[in-house]
């Protein structure tokens, strides 16, 4: 399950996904119109840029905007920097690997086996959806 930080993280890159090319976005415009609270929000993006997916700039006409086209960024690379492993279980993951305690024979674990093929599924869809893609979605949606 997505942690509620994710979700927010992805709103927020969303919203910047939506705004006008290389208009600088304000925290508050975000946090109003994504229902995210401004101070958790400026601890999410502070994330997101140390992670370089945005960029700030301060002064008037300051704000937040993509530091990469929205084409080019993808949903599994924000959830494994904000959230960690996509796997569900430690052993299944690849970026984020970890023998789990009470595995007897993990080359024969079942449960390995059927939550790595989840992990595979998940990362394909995930990896192959870019902001641009959710962002066009959300677009023909509200048409």
């Amino acid at each position: 399950m997505l942690a509620q930080k994710t979700r927010y993280a992805l709103r927020a890159l969303l919203y910047l996904a939506e705004a006008e090319t290389g208009r600088a976005v304000q925290v508050g415009d975000i946090a109003t119109t994504q229902h995210v609270p401004r101070k958790y929000l400026e601890l999410i993006l502070l994330d997101l840029k140390k992670g370089g997916f945005v960029t700030s700039r301060r002064g008037p006409g300051g704000g937040y905007t993509l530091a990469r086209p929205a084409s080019e960024i993808n949903f599994a690379e924000v959830i494994r920097l904000m959230d960690g492993p996509i796997a569900l279980v430690p052993c299944a993951s690849l970026n984020f690997y970890e023998r789990c305690g009470d595995c007897r024979d993990e080359a024969t674990c079942a449960i390995r086996r059927v939550m790595a093929k989840v992990r595979e599924d998940a990362a394909r869809t995930l990896a192959g959806t870019s902001l641009a893609d959710a962002a066009a979605f959300e677009t023909l949606a509200a048409a």
